[in-house]
């Protein structure tokens, strides 16, 4: 009679083990994450560093550790690249998230042709696509020179047993969902072969020095399915975002250990795959419309860079007892706790109007900064007013109806000089600190009645 396997039970969220199962994880204190996985000592690769590591492994104090800058591999694609802070770092392990059809294969894909044709040793492997599909795809994408191999295959040990004899330096995992050990119970996918699959594969990039790319899928309100700790477990986590009807994507970085999360890198989706936007100030204000009322351009700050986009507020008598309020790329009590200062402080009768606000493009921003926008656009529309096309405006709104400053102020103008805008509406506290700028007009205020008056 075979031996039943050892099990312990798993919190999704934490990773907390426990002998027994529980409600509540003591850990996180979350209910109902506890899930049971089989417990084995075996893992391919362990045998690849651990004997040498158990034998050295000794303490060192800060003075005895180097700091030396280890040299960055470029991906070929400069929005990559300062998303993930300069470039990939060897022997690490990076999870790509995002929704189906949004583009993550087909940017990997690029990214290896990148690779190879900088001379290096690429291997992708795919347990969604059949070689064919793959070749499809990168027939759309262009030529492909250099070392480059594909391989589609679902079993983990046979992938850990190719690793160490073909010694590629970046690999591609495309998808963690579809990869399966044979001693690890539940189909591929589930909550024990995801984390044990991602385990496998973080001692094999650390003990082989090997740059790992994991495509995660997506739940409905957009994290990567599985347990929370395949996010821990990684060295970077990037999300890939966009609008199906929309051309652009984001690549956003949410965790990084060896970089910035603040920065974002931005793409276009044409015929022959992604094509990076180098200017996407300039990419978001295509199309936008003069003299018409209820149109504002405003400032964002994504990491270090700015972005101007345009914020388009539309206000109507409403038809119902009960008005509609919509909100499209912003938050939505945000939206509503603006409308009830301008009806309190300058006293809009917005109670009776419908109202609906949209940050052209499909961008989805949360940043206070896009406060006094959103109230301009919005006093634009209801008096059917249009504004100055040429007109930047930023800044956060208070409940007072106090204009208070923001971060980053210099960069923000710096941006629309660039684009030829001739005046910026801007917070007075953020007018103080200001440098001149040759080229453009600055308007400080100090409330939304200043605000009002300027745009008379």
């Amino acid at each position: 009679m075979a031996k039943a396997k050892a099990t312990a039970f798993f919190c999704k969220e934490c990773g907390h083990e426990s002998s027994k199962w529980m409600g509540q994880c003591p850990a996180c204190k979350e209910w109902n994450t506890l899930v049971e996985a089989p417990v084995h000592k075996e893992i391919p690769g362990r045998a690849v560093f651990c004997g040498a590591a158990i034998a050295s492994a000794q303490p060192s104090s800060l003075t005895e550790i180097s700091s030396g800058q280890e040299a960055r591999i470029p991906t070929g694609f400069s929005e990559l690249d300062g998303v993930l802070g300069g470039g990939l770092v060897p022997a690490s392990l990076l999870l790509v998230g995002g929704d189906p059809g949004i583009g993550k294969s087909t940017l990997l894909l690029q990214v290896c042709r990148n690779l190879a044709a900088d001379g290096r040793k690429v291997l992708y492997i795919s347990g969604e696509e059949s070689l064919k599909q793959i070749k499809l795809r990168a027939e759309r994408i262009g030529i492909f020179r250099g070392d480059l191999q594909f391989l589609c295959e679902t079993n983990l040990d046979v992938i850990a047993s190719l690793l160490q004899k073909h010694m590629p330096e970046i690999v591609i995992i495309d998808s963690i969902q579809t990869m399966y050990r044979e001693e690890v119970a539940g189909a591929p996918g589930s909550v024990g072969q995801v984390r044990e699959s991602t385990h496998v594969l973080m001692r094999l990039a650390k003990g082989l020095g090997i740059t790992i790319f994991i495509v995660g899928h997506v739940t409905k309100d957009g994290s990567v399915a599985g347990p929370r700790m395949l996010e821990h477990m990684v060295d970077t986590v990037l999300y890939f975002e966009g609008e199906r009807n929309v051309a652009y994507r984001v690549l956003r970085g949410v965790k990084n250990r060896f970089g910035s999360t603040n920065e974002i890198g931005v793409f276009e989706m044409g015929e022959q795959g992604l094509a990076e936007v180098r200017n996407p100030s300039e990419f978001m204000l295509n199309g936008k419309p003069e003299g018409a009322s209820g149109s504002v351009v405003t400032c964002s700050l994504e990491g270090t860079r700015p972005i101007l986009l345009e914020i388009q507020a539309l206000i109507c008598r409403t038809n119902f007892g009960m008005p509609r309020r919509t909100a499209a790329g912003t938050d939505y009590n945000r939206v509503n706790l603006l409308m009830a200062v301008l009806e309190k402080r300058l006293g809009l009768k917005l109670s009776e109007c419908d109202a609906y606000v949209n940050i052209a493009g499909g961008m989805r921003i949360s940043e206070p900064s896009l406060d006094l926008g959103i109230v301009l656009a919005i006093v634009s529309s209801y008096q059917d007013k249009p504004l100055n096309g040429k007109t930047l405006v930023f800044g956060e709104v208070g409940l007072s109806g106090e204009v208070r400053g923001v971060s980053m102020a210099e960069q923000r103008v710096g941006e629309a000089v660039k684009l030829g805008f001739e005046c910026c509406v801007l917070p007075k506290s953020n007018l103080a600190s200001l440098k001149k700028i040759e080229g453009i007009r600055l308007i400080g205020v100090e409330n939304l009645q200043e605000a009002v008056r300027v745009f008379g």
